[in-house]
């Protein structure tokens, strides 16, 4: 099924050093972006991560350091992706929980802000697992009939990734062809950072979601605990996370 969109679509993947986004960086992306009128275009960078690819991560992606030696920084192409994502809404596979974080934490790190959390974004993972419980590879042979025979590189994820929403529109009726639906189907929690440190309540309040605040609101923890935001600004917390925190310090004032 062709996409019903109002704002072009982004599908892209990302591979990289692991899995923490404060502190593992991109070494490969590919995004594949369609167009309101059709029109579709693609694009992948390696990137030089500047340090070194751990083993177990090389042997999942293929990248490994001598492939990436004399790539550009992330620093150098941040603001080509940026340009490239500009009034674009995003999907992806599995990208809400880690390709969108990882990507946000390294446009901060490049001095970058773009706010990817105003953007609808669409993970298909969270389709395919509420509707059939499966992986990539399987989702590709089950909705497109084809083997992913190049899983785990970032071009051939982005494009299955892309040919698998279209099936999943053909095949489930109930889901509409429209962005904004989509979205909302696929968001599963209401976060305020990337990585979900802080979620909105019931209520649409900022709420701490990890640790022995869990559950409490952020403005409520500030008042009471003095040290709590000195603790987050020295940790290993993500940056955007850190920003959020930082927001909600300020506008109490």
């Amino acid at each position: 099924m062709k996409l019903n969109l109002k704002n072009p679509l982004v599908f892209f993947d990302l591979e990289t050093t692991g899995t923490n986004i404060a502190t593992d960086r991109i070494v490969e992306i590919s995004y594949h972006k369609v167009y309101p009128n059709g029109r579709e275009e693609s694009k992948t960078l390696r990137i030089n991560p500047e340090m070194h690819i751990p083993e177990q991560s090389s042997a999942i992606h293929g990248i490994y350091d001598k492939d990436v030696e004399n790539c550009p920084t992330f620093k150098e192409v941040a603001k080509e992706i940026a340009r490239d994502l500009e009034g674009c809404d995003l999907a992806g596979y599995n990208s809400n929980r880690f390709d969108i974080p990882m990507l946000g934490e390294e446009l901060l790190r490049a001095g970058v802000d773009m706010d990817l959390m105003k953007r609808k974004r669409i993970d298909v993972q969270v389709i395919f697992h509420q509707k059939e419980q499966r992986t990539l590879a399987a989702a590709y042979q089950f909705y497109c009939h084809k083997d992913l025979t190049d899983a785990h590189t970032a071009k051939a994820d982005t494009m299955a990734t892309y040919e698998v929403l279209q099936a999943q529109l053909d095949r489930y009726p109930d889901l509409e062809n429209n962005i904004d639906f989509l979205a909302k189907y696929t968001t599963q929690n209401r976060n305020v950072d990337y990585a979900g440190r802080i979620v909105y309540n019931e209520q649409g309040v900022e709420t701490i979601n990890f640790g022995k605040y869990k559950g409490k609101s952020v403005e409520e923890v500030l008042r009471t605990d003095i040290g709590y935001y000195g603790w987050i600004m020295q940790g290993d917390f993500p940056l955007h996370t850190k920003k959020v925190f930082t927001a909600i310090k300020l506008r109490m004032k």
